[in-house]
């Protein structure tokens, strides 16, 4: 599936729009897997607006944004903001409550892969 994202990085006041391909289907298929592609794609395209020679593949872990799915148009956006900037992605044909449901099952279970251990 390939899908817009606007990038705004702070500081700027103009938009870069990227196309992003991921290799799933309509957003209604998506499962855990597709959906976590879809964020580390749209956190990959606003490190590429701050940075077009950064490497496009570099390691992202899910932690340290926001997010919300909102409607528009009829069907979801889904919006991100990190420190350096915001990204919107969509339009998708999605449920919001669904996929906004999935967004939050993939940052949960990446925060448990990631979250330190204390040994006592």
């Amino acid at each position: 599936m390939t899908f817009n994202v606007e990038v705004v990085l702070k500081g700027r006041d103009f938009a870069v729009t990227e196309a992003i391909s991921v290799p799933h289907g309509e957003p209604g298929s998506w499962d855990e897997a597709a959906v976590r592609d879809v964020l580390v794609e749209i956190l990959r395209a606003i490190g590429r607006a701050e940075n077009p020679a950064a490497a496009s593949d570099r390691g992202i872990v899910l932690q340290g944004f926001s997010w919300i799915v909102e409607p528009s148009e009829g069907r979801v956006v889904i919006a991100i903001e990190i420190p350096m900037g915001a990204a919107v992605a969509g339009p998708f044909s999605a449920d919001q409550a669904q996929l906004d449901a999935a967004i939050a099952r993939v940052v949960r279970a990446e925060r448990q892969l990631v979250a330190p251990q204390t040994i006592h």
